[in-house]
């Protein structure tokens, strides 16, 4: 029992194995050859058997070590199969019944040895203390090992006794083979099922009685070699143990393993190996590396199979796209049709009303009227006169060329009519429009001129409609669909007013005093120098500058609400291009289009606003072309600008933002973007984007201009047209050949000064537009142009004062300043993150159910398209498990512990890695996402409904190299359902390091989290770590692990199960717990990770 910790009780009930109620029974004469008694036979197998002593005392004090008592005992002590060492043991002991140890003696027994392991020295921990059958004045030969005395054969023993030992000091003998007799008790114990107690011999070159290591007594030459003399744990007695590579069937038999099975330490049977397994003779374990490779081969061709058909699924699904667009063109023709039927329909309603009217206001008033060459019924229309064309649509104002062409047909007809056999006055084009638009009606035509033209040019009109539906591309849809009166989407009109922003803590200005409007259906341009604010005043419109003190007003329509309400029809284009680089063109622009359209949009119209923005950007040659990465070349800079405007306009905002969306294209994709800016103002968009340095052409076609000087003041607010009628005012005049724009810009740089007859510095310039425009303007401004401040007691000149206040502040005092602000800004992003305001938008957008599913399909196809990445994630798994599985062999003794504590760190590890990159690499993305109104809930649920595949993937692969090199005892299911819930409890940790931390960080806490906390959790011996390591998710694992694999250990592992457990702290009922707590903190942190993503998100 040598560093074994284990309570009196433990070793009491170990022991009581061996004891029995049954009573004394006179078992035959003994003698050696002579038959055994039956009746004697009987009786001690059920001295052996008994285990109606067992009360409910051994489930409370063993409960940790062992769940099922019958089962153990029966593997421990069951030796129904064979009882030839009973009948040896009666044939060399007719009273082998007075021979067992009682209760009391199983307790002094334990108590001594856990005494003497806790403070004795190694020399002394077999050793047991004076009793009353051995002590200093009585120590009969049955003290010594491997012997035993009777209690003789006329006393009864009770063998269920505790309190007190009986006298046994009679005949001394050698302990039966199949027992063991400790030192220091003159009683025999049974060898639990799975030992080899023979007999002892005497080694005489060492004096030692093989193969249990203790000497003969000095002094008493007729002292012999006994039994066996202790059952302990394997590390202080594994000569008990039946060794490996043969198998005992009983204690006193043991067999070698024959060919084609294996047998470990301890094994009452060989077990057949594996049919692919190699299995020589006297082997202790099969090598079945051969079924972990068919294994890995299996779950590589499923995941071969899975890519390969989510490939046909995706080709499927652009089918279904394709399908669902030309259901789309379909519509709109229908729709076009429809609606040109209607107008021509209202026309005529219309004409034959007036033609009535006419012919009723020429009859009553009794006029002469002038007879036709053809008399016609009355208010019938005249052949050839425009009342008997079916009327056109009204043009548009600017489409000249249709109005000649009506002109022109027009007039031909009235040639028609004025000489109706003329053959040559008919001259059509085929396939024009206006003849299907102008043409007579059938019963209206009366000369064979008309009669023939009409039908050829209803023949001709069939043909040119066949051609258009069957050739009609969708470009030509779009273009049908445009040319439909424009939809007038909800105004929103932006007041602002003495708009100031300071950075908090810092008294430093943003934006000053700026006051101004922005029209539905005008594209404004905000211009000036780097350092102005113009990427400030866009976020400070949408509500999105924090850490920032803002005063003055800003009205929505008029009203007073927060430009948050409206958020679900505001489009926000950033700076940066932020696109999913992993999708094509066209599904980034579906996908914003689906989350962010209304509702109740059937798919056929959102499919035609898609097109239409592709068709207006320019994107059609892309449009199924990844958008790329850094790593991965896609589309080029421009059409990934352009993509990223897109993404904004698919949702037919009502106000449309943009940063610098003409930054790094070139003037044609500038132009090209600006013309699809321009078609979105005549819809009634209100659209304001930051230009930097436009050409001449683009800056004619913006309506307003906002112009910023450094400090956040307005130097110009107004319509472009009036800008350089305003700057001529005071004095700056562009030259020739200059770009007004750029100009301006110059001079607001300081890199060009105004003219010599100019009334302003250009410094003055923000002071004269407000004093032009009658805003008020602050004191301290006034004070620095050297004009005299309205207010008095205002503040000194200049800012000199403020720059020494700043220097008159000490270090230490500075250092405390940053200090505030950093956290009053985090601060103030919290509170902007969690503050909620009413929507106002009026737009209903899909519902949480219905954004999870179109999350769940775009997640779903960016792993498919990270396949690379997810297959060296598994191979790295794969040689993890064929190293750790080599390396750290099953240990006997520790039932494996240092392979599990490995694969624990391994595993958390490489799995933490690989989870990082599900929100680490999207943060730009969502960030953008969720501030235009989409769930943060549907989108993370999708990211984790996703990563599940790894979750059950990842352990199979690891296990299939692991388990078949390591090949422990527990099954490989067992393994299996331990790493699934330990997966599945690491990739919620990793989603808080990566939603906290920054990428780099986060895989440094990936990396330490599991080493240090796998330590702490098999550290022994200190009470804190144990009660840290309690609340740690490597010691659940670890025990789990421990757990299923010590379950197998039973027979003589019995004690060194019991020890292993109660040393580390284990509980055999803990293991359903340990996968309960594992699952339970993958939720709890899955929960606290959504937590930091809508609190520490950026806006």
């Amino acid at each position: 029992m040598v560093g074994m910790k284990l309570s009196p009780a433990t070793i009491t009930f170990i022991f009581l194995l061996g004891a029995s109620s049954v009573s004394h029974a006179e078992p035959g004469d003994g003698t050696p050859g002579t038959p055994v008694n039956p009746a004697a036979m009987e009786l001690l197998s059920q001295a052996l058997f008994s285990r109606s002593y067992f009360g409910p005392e051994i489930s409370k004090v063993l409960g940790f070590c062992i769940s099922d008592i019958d089962a153990e005992w029966n593997a421990a002590f069951n030796f129904s199969k064979n009882t030839d060492f009973l009948a040896g043991c009666l044939r060399t002991n007719k009273d082998a019944m007075q021979r067992l140890c009682t209760a009391a003696e199983a307790k002094f027994y334990g108590a001594s040895l856990l005494q003497n392991a806790a403070g004795g020295s190694a020399q002394t921990k077999n050793f047991l203390k004076p009793n009353k059958n051995c002590n200093l004045s009585s120590w009969p030969s049955g003290c010594e090992s491997g012997w035993a005395c009777s209690a003789g054969q006329d006393k009864k023993v009770d063998l269920k006794e505790d309190k007190e030992m009986p006298q046994r000091d009679l005949d001394c003998r050698p302990c039966c083979e199949g027992f063991f007799c400790p030192r220091g008790l003159t009683c025999m114990i049974p060898c639990p099922l799975g030992s080899y107690c023979p007999p002892a011999k005497l080694n005489s070159s060492t004096g030692v009685c093989d193969p249990y290591r203790y000497q003969l007594p000095p002094g008493q030459p007729n002292h012999t070699c006994g039994g066996a003399d202790i059952w302990s744990d394997f590390t202080s007695g594994p000569e008990l143990f039946c060794s490996a590579g043969s198998y005992c069937p009983s204690t006193t038999q043991k067999l070698a393993c024959t060919k084609g099975h294996y047998c470990r330490a301890g094994s009452t049977a060989q077990t057949s190996c594996y049919q692919l397994a190699t299995c020589e003779p006297q082997t202790a374990n099969q090598n079945i590396t051969a079924y972990g490779i068919m294994f890995f081969a299996g779950i590589t061709l499923v995941l071969v199979i899975i890519y390969n058909c989510s490939g046909q699924v995706l080709s499927t699904r652009e089918k279904r796209q394709a399908k669902s667009r030309e259901a789309a063109a379909r519509s709109a023709r229908e729709t076009f049709q429809a609606r040109e039927k209607w107008k021509a329909a209202k026309e005529v309603a219309k004409k034959g009303a007036s033609e009535l009217q006419s012919q009723l206001s020429r009859t009553f008033s009794r006029k002469k009227s002038v007879a036709p060459d053809h008399p016609r019924g009355s208010g019938q229309p005249k052949p050839g006169s425009d009342a008997a064309l079916p009327p056109a649509p009204p043009a548009p104002p600017d489409s000249k060329g249709k109005k000649n062409k009506e002109n022109n047909l027009t007039k031909m007809m009235r040639d028609i009519e004025e000489n109706p056999d003329n053959d040559d006055g008919f001259d059509i084009q085929i396939g024009d429009k206006n003849l299907k638009k102008h043409a007579a009606k059938a019963k209206q035509l009366h000369t064979r001129s008309q009669i023939f033209k009409y039908a050829y040019g209803q023949i001709e009109k069939e043909k040119a409609l066949q051609e258009q539906n069957s050739n009609l591309t969708f470009s030509g849809v779009i273009s049908m669909a445009t040319d439909l009166e424009f939809v007038s989407r909800r105004p929103i009109e932006v007041f602002f007013q003495d708009l100031t922003l300071t950075l908090r803590g810092k008294n430093k200005h943003l934006l000053r005093c700026v006051t101004g409007k922005l029209f539905p259906g005008h594209v404004s341009a905000v211009m000036g120098p780097s350092g102005a604010g113009k990427t400030t005043f866009l976020s400070a419109l949408t509500g999105k500058a924090t850490g920032c003190t803002i005063t003055g007003s800003i009205l929505i329509n008029g009203n007073n609400e927060p430009m948050q309400s409206y958020k679900k029809i505001i489009g926000y284009v950033p700076q940066d291009d932020i696109v999913h680089g992993n999708l094509t063109v066209e599904e980034n622009l579906w996908f914003s289009a689906r989350c962010r359209l209304p509702a109740e949009l059937d798919k056929p119209e959102k499919v035609l606003v898609v097109e239409r923005v592709i068709e207006s950007l320019g994107l059609q040659a892309v449009r199924d072309s990844l958008v790329g990465t850094v790593e991965q070349r896609g589309i080029s800079g421009g059409q990934r600008k352009r993509v990223n405007v897109g993404l904004e306009m698919v949702m037919e905002p009502s106000l449309l933002i943009l940063d610098e969306p003409t930054s790094g294209l070139d003037s044609s994709s500038s132009l090209l973007l600006l013309r699809a800016l321009r078609r979105e103002a005549l819809e009634g968009v209100n659209i304001c984007m930051v230009v930097h340095q436009p050409s001449y052409t683009l800056f004619k076609m913006f309506d307003d201009l906002i112009l910023l000087a450094k400090g956040g003041l307005t130097v110009y607010h107004g319509s472009v047209k009036k800008v350089e009628e305003y700057f001529a005012g005071i004095g700056i005049n562009v030259p020739e050949r200059v770009n007004p724009p750029d100009y301006f810009i110059d001079i607001l740089e300081g890199i060009v000064k105004p003219p010599a007859g100019a009334a302003v510095k250009f410094n003055e310039l923000p002071l004269r537009w407000m004093l032009h425009n009658g805003y008020a303007v602050p004191p301290d401004m006034l004070d620095s142009a050297g004009m005299a401040s309205p207010a008095p007691g205002g503040s000194t000149p200049g800012a000199s004062p403020a720059a020494k206040a700043v220097e008159e502040i000490s270090f230490a005092g500075d250092l405390w300043q940053d200090v505030k602000f950093a956290v009053g800004q985090k601060a103030d992003q919290i509170l902007h993150n969690f503050t909620k305001s009413a929507d106002l938008s009026e737009r209903q957008t899909p519902s949480i159910l219905q954004q999870y599913k179109y999350f769940l399909g775009r997640v779903g196809k960016q792993r498919l398209r990270e396949a690379r990445t997810q297959a060296v994630d598994y191979l790295i798994l794969l040689l993890a498990g064929i190293c750790l599985g080599t390396l750290a062999k099953v240990s006997d003794e520790t039932f494996g512990s240092t392979g599990y504590l490995y694969t624990v760190i391994a595993v958390s590890l490489l799995c933490k890695i690989a989870a990082l990159r599900s929100f680490s690499l999207d943060k730009l993305h969502y960030w953008r996402e969720s501030a235009s109104g989409m769930s943060s809930l549907a989108y993370f649920l999708a990211k984790d409904t996703i990563d599940h595949f790894n979750t059950i993937v990842k352990p199979a692969v690891y296990l299939s190299m692991f388990y078949f090199f390591n090949n422990p005892r527990s099954t490989i299911l067992d393994n299996y359902l331990v790493l699934l819930c330990l997966v599945y409890c690491v990739t919620g940790i990793a989603y808080i390091l990566a939603i906290y931390f920054q990428p780099a960080p986060a895989q440094l806490w990936s990396v330490l989290l599991p080493v240090v906390l796998t330590l702490v959790a098999n550290q022994e011996g200190d009470s804190f770590i144990n009660k840290v390591a309690d609340f740690c998710y490597t010691k659940w694992a670890l025990e789990a692990f421990l757990l299923t694999n010590a379950e197998r250990y039973s027979g003589v592992w019995l004690i060194q199960r019991c020890g292993a457990l109660k040393q580390r702290g284990y509980d055999q009922k803990h293991y359903y717990p340990c996968l309960a707590y594992l699952i339970a903190t993958g939720i709890v942190s899955r929960a606290f990770a959504f937590f930091c993503l809508v609190t520490f998100q950026k806006k």
